[in-house]
């Protein structure tokens, strides 16, 4: 079993920035993919971006290409997602998750470990 606890969300104006983290404990993840995720009230969870443990392969959604940047801390067991240029379509709970095959995938399903989420609301 692995517990994931995000932190780092709060409250900003269109066009500043956040720091996201996700700390990991129980189980290692190492060999894990690691992936952010976000949800807004009413609308489906969607893939934000992720890191593959393997070769370190990141990779991110449309929507947030350019602005979003995932990095991880493997002895600290933390993975964070830096985001500049926040517009308010980025609102959400974010949430990050745990692959344990490390597919490197953006599907949400395929995830196995997920934390309790963490608010992140940008004003205009």
């Amino acid at each position: 079993q692995v517990q994931l606890v995000e932190s780092g969300g709060g409250l900003v104006q269109t066009g500043g920035s956040l720091r996201l983290s996700c700390a990991a404990s129980g189980e290692t993840f190492s060999g894990f993919t690691m992936g952010w995720f976000r949800q807004a009230p009413g609308k489906e969870r969607e893939f934000v971006g992720g890191i593959r443990w393997s070769d370190f392969y990141i990779f991110y959604a449309d929507a947030v290409k350019g602005r979003f940047t995932i990095s991880r801390d493997n002895a600290k067991k933390t993975i964070f997602l830096q985001m500049s240029s926040l517009k308010p379509e980025d609102t959400a709970v974010y949430f990050c998750a745990a692959e344990a095959t490390d597919w490197g995938t953006p599907d949400a399903s395929k995830y196995d470990y997920w934390g309790q989420g963490t608010q992140v609301t940008v004003s205009s």
